[in-house]
């Protein structure tokens, strides 16, 4: 079985964060750029993540402002199939 994609272990990663309580709702994420370096990926890797949690509700994206977590949460059983 293939390793999963950086992407998605990021994806994981922050949505883990997020139901923990560790990010809350209407809190910022970090910018791409301090994702990237802290995870040691490209930026279209963090791009892609949080196009992954933005198309499932996770987070939502203020052009110019930056990611913040979504206010309405979907439900945790709500995983992504990958």
């Amino acid at each position: 079985m293939p390793a999963e994609a950086q992407w998605a272990q990021l994806a994981d990663y922050l949505r883990e964060r997020i139901e923990s309580g560790e990010l809350a709702p209407g809190e910022r994420l970090p910018s791409t750029k301090q994702l990237a370096e802290e995870h040691g990926v490209a930026y279209s890797v963090v791009r892609q993540a949080m196009h992954d949690l933005y198309s499932q509700g996770w987070v939502e994206v203020v052009r110019g402002v930056g990611v913040f977590v979504a206010e309405q949460l979907p439900d945790a059983s709500d995983k992504p199939d990958r």
